[in-house]
């Protein structure tokens, strides 16, 4: 195959397309939290916290699929906003993250707006979908 024909073929890329996808959703959620105070990564902060009761940096980052420094970064917000404590795990390059009672309120205050964007999220993608199959020569997402 020519190298022309195989360039080409990058329009169809399943990388840059969950990007573009991750992208989407992300900003969809936002939109729906921005009422509540809250971006979808903090949201998804203050839940993961609440669903396991407390975990360290390193393994919230690993549940959430975050570079540690980036989940540093929205952690240090939310306590000081007083949503989440931190404390020290024995290990000074380590420290367990805990929700309190202020940001637990915060989450459940959160949830309807995060309900619906949750139920809108299928139209929002399947309309995403015909949009990337129409824009690709041969219908490829």
């Amino acid at each position: 195959m020519p190298a022309s024909e195989r360039i080409a073929a990058t329009r169809g890329c399943l990388c840059l397309e969950a990007r573009r996808t991750a992208r989407l959703l992300t900003r969809h959620y936002d939109e729906h939290l921005r009422p509540t105070g809250l971006r979808a990564t903090q949201f998804s902060v203050l839940a993961a916290l609440a669903n396991t009761g407390g975990a360290t940096v390193t393994r919230l980052a690993d549940l959430l699929g975050l570079e540690r420094t980036s989940l540093s970064r929205s952690a240090e917000l939310l306590e000081e906003r007083g949503w989440v404590e931190s404390a020290s795990t024995g290990d000074a390059r380590e420290r367990r993250l805990t929700l309190t009672s202020a940001g637990l309120a915060q989450l459940e205050r959160s949830l309807p707006a995060w309900e619906a964007a949750q139920a809108s999220a299928p139209t929002l993608l399947a309309a995403a979908a015909e949009e990337g199959a129409a824009a690709v020569p041969g219908g490829a997402v």
